[in-house]
């Protein structure tokens, strides 16, 4: 008995292979890069590199790439959330 539906997308192991490199890839950027001395821009190398890595853990591990319009809009409608908690914390440490 198949949980299956005929709608779902199958994903070849392939893929997962793929995706658990570039994100071990990209961890050992990340540790690589807190050795070198960028100034400023190690946080925001850091940062991009996890955003990179947060990108592709929920397009593929958590199959919103072949996900519905409405699984694309509560992904999108919960990153613009996050924007302006984001923006209204750093507002509020900014001003005290």
């Amino acid at each position: 008995m198949s949980l299956q539906t005929s709608d779902s997308h199958l994903v070849p192991k392939r893929t997962y292979y793929s995706i658990y490199v570039i994100l071990l890839v990209c961890t050992y950027l990340t540790w690589q890069v807190a050795f070198f001395d960028l100034g400023v821009f190690n946080a925001v190398a850091a940062v991009t590199i996890a955003v990179f890595k947060a990108v592709l853990v929920i397009l593929f591990f958590m199959h919103v790439r072949y996900s519905t319009r409405l699984t694309w809009v509560v992904v999108i409608g919960s990153v613009f959330w996050l924007g302006i908690l984001l923006t209204l914390t750093c507002g509020d440490y900014l001003t005290r």
